[in-house]
């Protein structure tokens, strides 16, 4: 009797464990982390996202998937996958509080301790095309597929405005990203207690405005002295103020058809965050109104592109491209303060890029490498091309098959 009680008491505990997972309510992982199931990976579903999703991602790459086929090392383990809340700050509002999102990624390998990479996320035009709406989100399913079902737990930002937050998009938004990265590396490391799992090594990637974001975080994380073991970008827009005048002055035909949805987007950002009556002043008025629209997730990107111009510099006023060349312009003297490669980088670091990416030029991709060089200490930072005919999507996909590898270096 006793011991059919005992097992009955397990099985009730087993059953409400399922049901919490199953229900999607949030679990507690402290006063200001709460955590949530979502669903999990199988080992099938992550050879899946590896092949035919694979394949529907780089349709129109200049690398197709034939590129890439058997590339990958098969997945060995399912993945349970997590969306977590966590209160943070916004830094450009006076520390205003805030709730933000993100996703972690656990394997089911029936370890407690496992490395841990954060992933900082490329542009969307989606809301919830984020790591915690993973099903939106190829390039987190990607990291998911390539490290966690290795047995490397994933987390990702989602970024303010973005997943579950009410905020405005802070598209490029230099110190809420980094806020919002730092605060979602300690929330998942909150959630991982309260699954009894220890965090082993950490290593960090980013991917475009995700590359970006990961040197900037990569930088704060080195200021607050919290060791990185090492740390991948690919196609990395390195220079802002860089990156932005040569979307707006030196317009290339191979320049992607969605940069325009960049560059409206990044002046929005910078509106609500930072310089109030920007976007008025930059973006001409015929375009001023479907531009706000398309920040604001009220109309799609078809519906943005069928009314506005392909070329980024044709919606701009030109007072506001005029504006670059003054110094005490209050925008682009802050885009200079958006650098990310600047300092004497201790991580060991490895930028990815593309020599036909349609967005990055080589040039700006590969600014960090001899700048640590010069600045000392740089023998760690290394640029690597994914070769000639590589476009925006077919570095991403060239950095995960090399940065996996080269991440498993250090543990061994």
């Amino acid at each position: 009797m006793k011991k059919f009680i005992t097992q009955y008491l397990l099985l009730m505990v087993l059953t409400i464990s399922l049901n919490a997972q199953t229900s999607g309510k949030y679990q507690d992982a402290g006063s200001s982390v709460h955590y949530q199931y979502i669903t999990t990976y199988d080992v099938a579903k992550l050879n899946k996202i590896l092949n035919a999703e694979l394949s529907e991602f780089l349709n129109g790459s200049s690398m197709p998937f034939e590129n890439f086929k058997g590339k990958f090392t098969a997945p060995k383990y399912p993945v349970k996958l997590y969306r977590v809340k966590y209160n943070s700050v916004i830094p450009e509002k006076g520390n205003k509080p805030t709730v933000a999102s993100g996703l972690v990624a656990i394997p089911e390998n029936g370890k407690d301790s496992m490395p841990i990479v954060s992933y900082q996320h490329g542009t969307v035009f989606g809301k919830t095309e984020v790591p915690s709406f993973i099903d939106e989100s190829m390039e987190t399913k990607l990291m998911v597929a390539v490290f966690a079902s290795q047995g490397y737990i994933v987390t990702g930002a989602d970024y303010f405005g973005l997943g579950i937050s009410t905020e405005p998009n802070s598209y490029l938004v230099k110190e809420s990203s980094e806020q919002a990265c730092v605060d979602m590396l300690f929330a998942a490391k909150q959630v991982l207690t309260a699954n009894k799992i220890k965090q082993g090594p950490l290593f960090v990637h980013g991917w475009s405005q995700g590359g970006w974001t990961n040197m900037t975080f990569l930088r704060k994380l080195e200021e607050l002295n919290i060791p990185v073991t090492a740390a991948g970008t690919a196609s990395a827009p390195l220079d802002a103020a860089v990156t932005v005048n040569r979307w707006l002055n030196n317009y290339q035909p191979t320049d992607a058809i969605w940069l325009p949805g960049c560059a409206t987007n990044f002046i929005f950002a910078k509106d609500q965050y930072e310089f109030p009556g920007l976007a008025a002043r930059a973006i001409k008025p015929e375009y001023y109104q479907v531009a706000k629209d398309f920040y604001e997730y009220k109309i799609d990107w078809k519906t943005y592109f069928s009314k506005t111009k392909s070329k980024a510099y044709e919606m701009l006023t030109d007072e506001f491209k005029a504006s670059d060349t003054m110094a005490n312009d209050a925008f682009w003297t802050r885009l200079e303060e958006m650098q990310a490669y600047r300092w004497r980088c201790r991580t060991p670091l490895t930028n990815y890029y593309g020599e036909s990416d349609e967005v990055i030029p080589v040039y700006i991709a590969r600014l960090a490498e001899g700048t640590h060089q010069v600045l000392g200490g740089g023998s760690n930072t290394k640029a690597i091309s994914a070769g000639p005919k590589a476009d925006h999507r077919a570095t991403y996909i060239y950095s995960l098959i090399h940065v996996k590898p080269w991440f498993d270096g250090f543990l061994k």
